[in-house]
């Protein structure tokens, strides 16, 4: 038996990420994350996939991004969460998740969380009309009862892309922080 390494004694974080204009800039959350004592896995929608660069964020987490299910027999390619940040959170995952939708790999990992009591956090990015559906905020509330913390980021103006400089990555983090008590490095 080998001794663990410090890549085997940090906590793990799921990042989900979803098909958003902000999308591209994903690495902000994992370097922030990984200064912060986490090791990093991403799972994209099958369309962030078009969003973000895959290689890229494949290098910086020495993991490879999960899309698709496994079959049977698969290794599983990361390990065990023990926090997720759903970030960015879109209109329709957030919408889906809330309603129990499990038709991505994503959405079925986070419909889990909620079972296995793994601490989870969303940063919605959407816009003020997506906003304004009222299957929207039941959908948050839903969330919020079922223990998902989520972040302050106020909706931009429809078809007027934006909202970028305002998105705070690092609040995925902080939300996370208050609700584990920090990095807890003797799991």
């Amino acid at each position: 038996m080998t001794e663990p390494t410090a890549l085997d004694t940090k906590p793990f974080l799921y990042v989900v990420v979803c098909a958003s204009g902000v999308a591209p800039d994903v690495g902000t959350l994992i370097t922030a994350a990984q200064k912060a004592d986490w090791n990093v896995g991403v799972i994209a929608t099958p369309q962030a996939l078009g969003f973000i660069d895959t290689r890229a964020i494949e290098a910086q987490t020495g993991y490879p991004i999960r899309s698709a299910w496994r079959t049977p027999g698969q290794p599983r390619p990361l390990p065990p969460a023990d926090a997720i940040a759903v970030a960015p959170a879109t209109f329709n995952t957030i919408n889906k998740w809330a309603a129990g939708i499990s038709d991505t790999l994503a959405l079925g990992i986070l419909c889990e969380a909620y079972g296995l009591g793994i601490p989870t956090v969303a940063l919605p990015y959407v816009n003020s009309a997506q906003a304004a559906h009222p299957a929207y905020r039941q959908s948050l509330d839903r969330l919020r009862d079922m223990g998902v913390l989520i972040g302050s980021y106020d909706p931009h103006r429809p078809k007027a892309g934006g909202g970028a400089e305002r998105f705070r990555w690092e609040e995925a983090l902080e939300l996370l922080a208050s609700a584990t008590g920090g990095v807890d490095r003797n799991r």
